[in-house]
């Protein structure tokens, strides 16, 4: 963009229009801002936005928040211009105080800016100020100098690129790397200088001798040197490895067409004058840059032997690159995509394109929101699920932050935990010293978690303060199953493998937390040391549980045989089964998933059948559930008034309360007659106030 810019009313502005910029360029008078104003507007109307924005971008530069004479559209735009450079200012101020710039936070920043727009058009005015501020930024502190530069770099350069705004990203890159890299930038400039005055002679020759081909050729093209960008010049040094004297785009020149078959046309016909350089050649018409940037891209030997650059490119594609308003909103090759927020930013752009986006239209882009995009106190921007509350932002930093927090402060201010997040507030987590999470964290009414994996760090941290508990529990079933079987106390090392634990104390906590019978674990321990397979007694026995008998089950493969449902993970219509041959007493039924099946059939595989449920008669089959919750009371009325409301028969209930954790934990035995039914009242029952899972044992 031109450094010099003015100024001038646009031809196609009615009265009513220049009005408003008149009255605006008044007030910037008035503030003593008018050549800073005026500036800011000839930034703005070489972007070509509409007379609403240039407005409200004068009156933004001339510090005015709240403007009086103006409509409300007008007032919120200069508004929400305000509160975003503040927020800017903040980070630029984290920036100075720290005096590091090594961490390049540019995708999170990009989001956190949009997310936080009302209005999408915001984005003009921000861009133009950055821009007025890194043209006249030379004699200000070293240290604010480089801070700014290094913001205009990671995320205003990259954000008019995102927008497809080509210029104002060229010179944004410029003037930044000219405060970041003093040495370089004036080590290209010296050079270019240097050789000024042949290159240009040069690239007259060739301009002229490829209009000519390209006339002859009979495409209509319009054919210029191209600009040269410092900062483009030394990344690619950099990347490549090469000197400035290799570079091919410091001679470039770019070929304007009226449309994409004259590209190729023109193309050919470069190539058939002047060899082309392998490796050199991109198509971004077809293929198109993540920005929706599109171009030929080729280098050839020129005449003498020189190396130059040539883009090929239709008129519509040239102003695309250079004023692209809102283009696709992608990541960086190998980043994360967030398609809701790509179709939001595509709306705008489609918006922007046809004139047809009002104040209506722009909320849009704030609505619906997946995300938000908070700072930590170093001014690090965090992305999270919209909803977080200040215990997911601490638990998202490191799990002990959130064990040990009790309190926190946003915007300075102290909140509650429950407080929901918005993108661009600033979060501060207070802790004490020596602490643990409560159980109301974990519950889903209680407001204080958004994010399934906070949850899951907080459900962690009780599972493993009652380790001890379960396993001294699982130790005890399982002693209790020896007596009862008049054996030894069983080995369990035999059978970690097994149940897929990496230890013994794992499995006694397992039973101890009811997620493994004793009987089940103590049947595949004396299965595993090669002794006679000892079945419980699991013949049903109630008039209820007698409706499913051997005519229920169908056996693939053979005659009627004596079935019966295996008590360790009882199975029952829904779920998938298969048949393990007793010694005796027919076919024992297992669920496909039961690990004391599985366990049975790695030694005795030629003894699993197939086996699927025949016509049944909707009897009832128990089931054993497993609810964890919070110790509060009345917990065990209100769940068994769900099971009520369900139709579900309670027969059994044992119940654990640890009071220094307030953690209870419900083992019940449920009669139901399907895996569907049972599933529902699972879902009601994880909706119980306190209630943070309820799950079917094995």
């Amino acid at each position: 963009m031109k450094s010099d810019s003015v100024f001038e009313f646009d031809q196609t502005w009615d009265q009513q229009q220049r009005q408003l910029i008149e009255q605006a360029m008044l007030v910037a008078e008035q503030q003593g801002k008018k050549s800073e104003a005026a500036e800011h507007a000839a930034i703005m109307q070489e972007l070509r936005v509409d007379h609403e924005i240039i407005a409200a971008g004068i009156l933004f530069a001339s510090g005015i928040s709240k403007p009086v004479g103006f409509d409300d559209r007008l007032s919120a735009l200069c508004q929400e211009a305000m509160r975003l450079n503040a927020e800017e200012d903040g980070w630029i101020a984290q920036l100075e105080q720290q005096n590091d710039l090594n961490t390049e936070d540019t995708q999170s920043h990009h989001m956190m800016l949009l997310s936080m727009m009302k209005d999408v058009r915001v984005v003009f005015i921000l861009l133009a100020h950055q821009l007025w501020i890194m043209r006249h930024i030379k004699g200000a502190d070293p240290k604010h100098r480089r801070a700014e530069a290094w913001e205009t770099r990671v995320i205003f350069a990259p954000l008019a690129n995102r927008l497809g705004i080509g210029q104002l990203k060229w010179e944004l890159e410029d003037l930044a790397f000219r405060f970041l890299e003093e040495d370089g930038y004036k080590e290209i400039a010296k050079k270019l200088e240097e050789k000024r005055q042949d290159r240009e002679d040069y690239i007259r020759n060739v301009v002229s001798a490829l209009s000519t081909l390209l006339e002859e050729s009979g495409v209509r093209a319009q054919v210029y040197g191209r600009p040269k960008h410092i900062y483009s010049i030394w990344k690619k040094m950099q990347a490549k490895n090469l000197e400035f004297e290799d570079l091919y785009d410091v001679r470039a020149i770019r070929v304007l067409v009226d449309d994409i078959s004259q590209c190729y046309t023109a193309l050919s016909a470069v190539h058939s004058k002047w060899p082309f350089i392998p490796g050199e050649y991109d198509d971004y018409i077809s293929a198109p840059k993540s920005n929706n940037y599109q171009s030929l891209h080729t280098a050839v030997i020129g005449p003498e032997g020189r190396t130059v650059e040539i883009q090929i490119r239709t008129h519509d594609m040239h102003e695309f690159a250079e004023l692209g308003v809102a283009a696709h909103w992608r990541y960086k090759e190998g980043g994360r995509r967030d398609e809701g927020l790509e179709k939001r930013i595509e709306s705008v752009r489609q918006m922007l394109e046809e004139g047809r986006i009002d104040e209506s239209d722009s909320e849009m882009v704030s609505s619906d929101e997946e995300s938000v995009f908070v700072l930590t106190p170093k001014g690090q921007v965090l992305e999270l699920p919209s909803g977080s509350t200040p215990l997911d932002f601490a638990y998202h930093i490191h799990t002990e932050l959130g064990h040990r927090c009790r309190g926190a402060k946003i915007n300075g201010d102290m909140v509650q935990l429950t407080t929901k997040l918005n993108s661009g507030d600033h979060v501060e987590i207070i802790t004490t010293k020596i602490g643990q999470p409560s159980r109301d964290w974990l519950s889903p009414s209680s407001g204080y978690l958004k994010s399934s994996r906070a949850r899951a760090k907080v459900r962690q941290w009780f599972k493993q303060q009652f380790r001890d508990e379960n396993i001294s529990a699982g130790k005890a079933a399982v002693h209790k199953e020896a007596v009862k079987r008049s054996i030894g106390e069983p080995d369990l090392s035999s059978v970690v493998p097994r149940f897929n634990f990496s230890s013994t104390d794992d499995v006694y906590a397992a039973i101890g937390r009811g997620e493994l019978g004793a009987a089940q674990v103590v049947n595949v321990v004396q299965e595993t040391v090669q002794a006679p397979v000892v079945e419980p007694d699991e013949i049903h026995t109630s008039s209820a549980r007698k409706s499913v008998g051997s005519g229920k089950i169908d056996v693939y493969g053979v005659g009627d045989l004596l079935t019966h449902m295996a008590r360790c993970c009882k199975p029952m219509p829904g779920d998938e089964i298969v048949g393990f041959i007793t010694r005796g007493r027919g076919v024992s039924i297992h669920r496909q998933d039961c690990a004391n099946a599985r366990a049975l059939g790695e030694q005795n595989s030629d003894r699993l059948i197939n086996v699927s449920w025949g016509k049944q008669d909707h009897g009832n089959y128990e089931v054993d559930i497993l609810i964890e919750a919070l110790d509060r009371s009345g917990l065990l009325r209100d769940v068994t008034s769900v099971l009520s409301a369900e139709d579900v028969n309670v027969v059994a209930a044992n119940t654990f309360s640890n009071r220094k954790l307030q953690q209870a934990t419900l083992k019940l035995t449920l009669e139901i007659n399907n895996s569907q039914k049972l599933d529902r009242a699972l879902n009601r029952l994880q909706q119980v106030r306190g209630v943070f899972e309820a799950v079917r044992t094995k």
